[in-house]
């Protein structure tokens, strides 16, 4: 299956590097595709527990997607 989440507080092009390398560490995550003018990630994943995973991770380094809580001041 195939995700494409919006994502809060991207900044800039070393945003795109740590969420790309982040996502593509996570097992059953692969083709991660950053779009910084829509700020969303577009990543493949084998279940729900996988996309679940991957929305963790995001929140987990500073990019929570839109809606959920973010906890950086940017």
């Amino acid at each position: 299956m195939r995700a494409t989440v919006h994502i809060q507080n991207f900044e800039c092009c070393g945003c795109e590097r740590i969420i790309t390398s982040s996502l593509s560490q996570i097992t059953n995550i692969s083709d991660v595709k950053v779009n910084s003018l829509e700020k969303t990630v577009t990543f493949n994943f084998h279940t729900n527990h996988d996309f679940e995973n991957a929305k963790h991770v995001l929140s987990r380094i500073g990019y929570p997607i839109v809606g959920r809580e973010s906890h950086l001041n940017i």
